[in-house]
């Protein structure tokens, strides 16, 4: 095949910091949409409130860091009880910045993540997963507390390409 007509090969590293990055618009962009009133909302069950499932998104990253990352500058962790969305949005945004720095560092050396086998690709794999199903897990518990986020937003959500954009990636 010519050189001409063949693909651009991929730039995985790139590509993986990129799918990191529009992850976290996405977490940003269902935290921006979510009504006030139902970040504190008694949840059915012993279920956690959506400000207590935001402050894990952003503690679980802090327990990787700690684990895979040692001596790198780590954020501070949010206490479930008292985080308001402010807080979250900078958090998640801080911490979202220390993992792509480790990510970039383990594609610039082994490709591996200290303590989480096999690679740096499995791990992004789970952090996305990890995002997407709480961001799951956020949509139910709106609904169930009594503010269903319009379709506008439940199918923006999947707009990978424009919220990869505004992640500006």
């Amino acid at each position: 095949m010519p050189a001409a007509s063949r693909p651009a090969s991929l730039d995985l590293g790139v590509a993986l910091l990129s799918a990191l990055a529009t992850s976290e618009r996405i977490n940003q962009y269902l935290l921006d949409a979510l009504p006030d009133d139902a970040w504190r909302a008694e949840t059915p069950g012993e279920g956690r409130t959506i400000a207590a499932v935001f402050s894990h998104l952003h503690n679980t990253r802090l327990m990787w860091l700690k684990a895979a990352a040692k001596g790198a500058k780590i954020p501070a962790q949010l206490d479930r009880l008292k985080v308001t969305r402010a807080q979250a949005s900078k958090a998640l945004a801080a911490s979202h910045a220390a993992v792509a720095k480790l990510v970039e560092a383990s594609l610039a050396s082994t490709g591996r993540i200290k303590n989480f086998p096999p690679d740096v690709a499995a791990f992004v794999a789970y952090l996305l997963s990890h995002d997407a199903h709480h961001r799951g897990q956020i949509c139910m518990l709106a609904r169930q507390v009594g503010h269903r986020l319009p379709n506008e937003v439940i199918f923006g959500m999947w707009e990978w390409n424009k919220r990869r954009q505004e992640a500006r990636v």
